[in-house]
């Protein structure tokens, strides 16, 4: 284990650097294990069933009373999905529990299209088809109580946001990092990312890379019925010259003065970009007004200006029981090719009044090992354990092209 940190602190040798005078120190992160479970481990998409307390719950019907060690099949009713026609898809996405009141809402990902080859991976017409349902339970997961499309208060299914239509663009959710947040108003924010419609009402792809998204910010408000009322914000829209596949896979954190944060993927290479010159950063937005509007999207940067590479890859914020907010994503020491390389895997302190990256808190937990042909540190979950406070991040290192993965999962010790 000491002689890998050594290897991976010196991957970031470039990146990280030591603290001027006066610079703020942050407690630091410390990689407290590294697991290797024969299987994917359950933690996976675990969130915890109440406000409270240490029993957990997964999407599918995992159900854990001890705080993940183990673990019982429980499945929802009613079994919504059982009876949809030959190729229509609902995908799962993490759970998510309001921390006031207690309610879960799963989103749904889904596609209606007759006939599609279910063994088709990201099938051309889900960036046509792609649209958002939702459920709630109340008691506990046991059972939802509907299963509704998505839909921005006064429009319809066929046209459930400004500027989205089903069947021509669709909307969909990122990657797991792009949670559910509750803010302290009360608001609930859904960060979701639809695809562009161009002049001729066709999707449109400014950026010449393998797709084009703007972040659309779904705002949410409990109804007395259980059921939610939607909003939208205006979209968060990027440069296409700038990056080639717009704004992607939005994760989101509130600071405590009440400033949201939302730091998104982008791209650079495609047709536009042959040579990969673009700079590949992540990309970053503020709104001060509950998430209601946000700035222009800018790179995010260490908290001395300075910036980084980061691949086309999914991150997540996560704020920590102790005030601390830390982010979670691939830092490389040159620019990245589009999706690669997507090592290594960090971890980093958020500065709460700059809102930017703390160079000195990057902590390195894992990266390509020499006799690796490829690696992929990606689709992973992190959530805190209640119970230890750490920070616990579960996936699996994947290989080239995702064709071989080993189940992992890290600990980090939060001082």
């Amino acid at each position: 284990m000491r002689n890998d940190l050594l290897t991976l602190l010196g991957v970031l040798m470039l990146n990280v650097g030591e603290a001027s005078p006066g610079e703020r120190q942050p407690a630091k992160l410390t990689l407290k294990a590294t697991e290797h479970p024969a299987q994917m481990s359950p933690l996976v998409d675990a969130v915890y069933l109440r406000p409270t307390g240490f029993a957990m719950i997964r999407s599918g019907g995992g159900y854990s009373p001890d705080n993940g060690r183990t673990w019982a099949t429980r499945p929802a009713t009613p079994d919504f999905d059982r009876a949809l026609p030959h190729g229509y898809r609902r995908d799962t996405f993490p759970l998510f529990v309001d921390p006031a009141n207690g309610r879960i809402v799963q989103l749904v990902p889904s596609l209606d299209t007759p006939g599609l080859d279910p063994r088709i991976v990201e099938p051309p017409v889900a960036l046509e088809a792609y649209y958002l349902r939702y459920r709630v339970s109340i008691d506990g997961g046991r059972t939802f109580l509907f299963d509704d499309p998505i839909v921005q208060k006064g429009k319809t299914p066929e046209n459930p946001f400004d500027g989205v239509y089903r069947g021509k663009n669709g909307i969909f959710m990122g990657d797991v990092g792009s949670e559910i947040l509750r803010t302290r108003a009360g608001q609930l924010i859904v960060p979701a990312q639809a695809c562009k419609l161009g002049p001729d009402g066709k999707l449109w792809n400014p950026g010449g890379g393998w797709t084009y998204t703007d972040v659309i910010m779904i705002l949410g408000s409990w109804r007395a019925d259980n059921r939610i009322e939607w909003e939208v914000a205006p979209p968060i829209e990027g440069d296409p010259a700038r990056s080639t596949r717009g704004m992607i896979e939005p994760t989101l954190a509130e600071m405590p003065d009440g400033r949201l944060l939302c730091v998104m993927r982008g791209s650079n290479g495609g047709s536009k970009d042959p040579d990969w010159r673009l700079p590949s950063y992540k990309w970053y937005a503020v709104s001060r007004d509950g998430g209601r509007h946000w700035s222009k999207p800018q790179p995010w940067t260490y908290d001395d200006g300075t910036p980084f590479f980061s691949p086309s890859s999914m991150s997540q914020l996560l704020t920590h029981s102790s005030g601390r907010c830390f982010w979670l994503g691939n830092v490389s020491p040159s620019n990245c090719r589009a999706n690669d390389p997507r090592y290594p895997l960090v971890i980093g302190e958020v500065d709460r009044r700059t809102l930017k990256l703390i160079k000195n808190s990057v902590l390195p937990m894992d990266t390509k090992r020499p006799e690796e042909a490829g690696l992929n540190l990606s689709h992973w979950w992190g959530f805190e354990d209640r119970a230890t406070h750490d920070i616990v991040v579960a996936g699996a290192r994947y290989g080239l092209a995702y064709k071989t993965s080993a189940p992992v999962v890290y600990r980090v010790s939060v001082p």
